[in-house]
């Protein structure tokens, strides 16, 4: 070799040097990549998001319905009442293109209704998030209109009127002199019985419930209610339109809050329980709100109106010591600026308030209550299980034909957070024999019966099977 060529082969092989390291280190950065990505996988939440993909699409199947049955067409829809609810489902079917005729009772509520629908729209297209037409080609398929005699073109008429048995049955009962035959008729209440609605009707088989969530605009969720007597083809209508406005339909049974408000009615109770034992409003949400959801049951509350919750107690005559003395206290929530928290003018912003500390200390002096401190672990289980201990109770009774159905639900309509499954899902990865050893012990601890263990999370936690199993589907079916 000649000193030349010898000079000439440093060069090269320091080249080959660098080429193998870098071979060397994109090996070593696939194998950690692969490493990462195996691990996620493997992980709960990854888990979770994959239960909730083929959660939605299997809550299409409806359960009892003969296969091939077919859709009846629905090429325009009439709504009943153009309030907070009525308006947001009138904006539903026309961001996807289905004409709504939009009936009130009087000129004043249909102006008020249409107004805020066009101020809604502008105030999207403004952010940029609709093109700038939308608003008046989305309003031209909406037409106002006063008394109930206009529904006759409707091939689904939706009723969101007040919220009480003999309003709704009064609606119904006058539908059917104008309705058309073959529509379907159905009501948007979050609570009363279907069945008892489809009574005022000389047509049960085709009323249903389309339970819609506010703002029905934008909430994705639509819980359609099977009556005793719904016809198959009427369910799959809802079923079918609810996906065609772009919401997740969830098949459920009748009974007093179907399947979300049901098991939310019990965590509400719970979370007032904890009040008179020692927590504080602020304590409860944040624990709630650090395990994923949107808003802890306070927060909500002051979001929805106190003063809702209080005049159905009284109507009812039931109490609720602290809930009523915020509210005899003018403390309605956001609209009055205070609530179980405090709001600053023009804000949304929940602040702890001493005189609400002060107001349940001197409830619970009153009634003679000792406060005790309140772990957050124990707020969280007081929180979910008395829920997932309702669901299995829907599951056996078959107002929700799979525990994946009652996820759904959570998922889409009171924002359970996806990575966590929905409510069955984690109760499956905690274990149900913890979740009912801790009911059970809760139940004794603060003398509710309530909380004892339903016997379908008894079997299944006693065998050691999950919510998942067949066991539990077959109870469900």
């Amino acid at each position: 070799m000649t000193k030349k060529s010898r000079g000439l082969e440093a060069p090269f092989a320091a080249a080959d040097a660098v080429g193998y390291a870098i071979d060397l280190s994109f090996d070593e950065g696939l194998k950690k990549e692969r490493e990462g990505f195996l691990k996620l996988v493997a992980s709960d939440q990854s888990k979770a998001q994959r239960y909730a993909f083929f959660a939605e699409r299997e809550a299409n199947k409806i359960a009892g319905v003969p296969e091939g049955t077919k859709p009846r067409p629905v090429n325009r829809v009439a709504i009943l009442g153009a309030g907070t609810m009525g308006g947001g489902i009138a904006m539903s079917f026309a961001n996807a293109g289905v004409p709504v005729t939009l009936i009130e009772t009087g000129e004043e509520q249909l102006k008020r209704g249409m107004g805020i629908m066009q101020k809604n729209w502008e105030a999207t297209a403004a952010r940029g998030g609709i093109p700038a037409d939308a608003p008046a080609k989305r309003m031209a398929l909406i037409n106002g209109v006063v008394g109930i005699e206009n529904v006759g073109d409707a091939d689904l008429v939706i009723e969101a009127v007040f919220e009480t048995m003999a309003v709704k049955k009064e609606v119904f009962g006058k539908l059917d002199q104008y309705v058309k035959p073959g529509a379907v008729l159905a009501s948007n209440t979050s609570y009363l019985n279907i069945d008892e609605i489809a009574k005022s009707t000389k047509r049960p088989q085709d009323v249903l419930g389309m339970h819609f969530f506010s703002p029905a605009n934008v909430m994705k969720l639509c819980e359609i209610v099977r009556a005793d007597k719904t016809a198959p083809d009427a369910l799959v209508t809802a079923v079918s339109i609810a996906r065609k406005i772009a919401k997740v339909p969830a098949v459920v049974g009748v009974c007093d809050g179907f399947v979300g408000n049901r098991m939310l009615a019990q965590r509400g109770k719970q979370s007032e329980k904890l009040l008179f034992e020692g927590a504080l409003p602020q304590q409860v949400d944040a624990v709630v709100t650090k395990f994923g959801m949107p808003m802890g049951p306070f927060a909500m509350g002051d979001l929805a109106g106190l003063d809702i919750g209080w005049r159905s107690r009284k109507d009812r005559g039931i109490k609720s010591e602290i809930a009523d003395a915020l509210c005899e206290a003018g403390r309605f929530g956001q609209k009055t600026g205070k609530g179980y928290y405090k709001y600053e003018a023009g804000s949304r912003s929940a602040l702890p308030d001493p005189e609400v500390e002060k107001l349940i200390d001197e409830t619970l002096l009153r009634l003679g209550r000792k406060k005790r401190v309140v772990s957050d672990d124990e707020i969280l289980e007081r929180m979910m299980y008395p829920m997932i201990n309702e669901g299995a109770k829907i599951l056996e009774e078959g107002i929700a034909a799979r525990p994946s159905d009652i996820d759904v639900v959570w998922l889409y309509g009171y924002g359970w957070p996806i990575y966590r499954g929905g409510p069955m899902f984690w109760a499956d990865t905690v274990g149900l024999k913890h979740i009912a050893d801790r009911l059970s012990y809760y139940a004794k601890e603060t003398d509710d019966p309530s909380l004892e263990p339903a016997p379908l999370l008894k079997k299944l936690a006693a065998e050691g099977k999950t919510f998942a199993s067949p066991v539990a589907a077959s109870k469900a079916a």
